[in-house]
């Protein structure tokens, strides 16, 4: 039995929950994180000794890091669909993923802090509105791919990328603050949206 250690509203774990609600996979799922049972419990570090979620052990089979999790999930269960096999198909995916949990990533999470976790580190107005700019200047990047592709981020068809994208999107979306109106990001949204396991698991109130 897959097991997904940690809590449903990290974006993370969203990630790996929205992809077995994609692929119609049997789980089961243990809380683990703020909130819930500590990740610097023993118990916890030894499965991933960064103490972060998520996690997930399938039989003897312990992985960790979101993005490495779906390619493994994607792979396991042979959906080419989300995964392709071929080099290029693959890449093309693959660059996405990256790009998400580094460069992306990166932007936004100063003024996440500031503006939904409310961190009292992360007040500086300058660095503040430095980010905001940022994460502004990197989803009009994902615009430019969107309206490029007109359909999904890695081509027309729905991948692993938009697993990660989508909640990328959906963070942006529902953080306080101005944005440009990207309609390639728009469409693409709402586009995701007609996915019940997004609905699920998504856009489903948390950022």
């Amino acid at each position: 039995m897959l097991k997904i250690f940690g809590k449903s509203l990290s974006i993370n774990v969203r990630k790996v929950l929205w992809l077995c609600a994609e692929m119609e996979l049997t789980y089961e799922h243990e809380q683990w994180g703020s909130g819930f049972r500590s990740t610097e419990a023993p118990e916890f570090v030894a499965l991933n000794p960064n103490a972060m979620v998520p996690v997930i052990k399938d039989g003897s089979f312990v992985l960790w890091e979101s993005n490495s999790i779906c390619r493994y999930l994607a792979s396991r269960n042979g959906r080419s669909d989300l995964l392709p096999t071929d080099p290029e198909g693959r890449a093309r995916v693959e660059q996405w993923m990256d790009w998400q949990a580094t460069e992306l990533n990166n932007a936004w999470r100063f003024a996440f802090m500031a503006l939904v976790r409310k961190s009292p580190a992360h007040t500086d107005p300058h660095v503040l509105a430095a980010s905001v700019a940022n994460w502004n200047r990197h989803m009009r990047m994902l615009d430019a791919q969107l309206e490029k592709t007109g359909a999904f981020a890695a081509g027309h068809g729905f991948t692993l990328a938009d697993v990660v994208l989508g909640l990328s999107t959906n963070r942006w979306y529902m953080t306080p603050m101005e944005r440009p109106d990207l309609p390639a990001v728009h469409a693409y949204f709402e586009r995701l949206s007609q996915r019940p396991a997004f609905l699920l698991h998504g856009r489903n109130g948390n950022p």
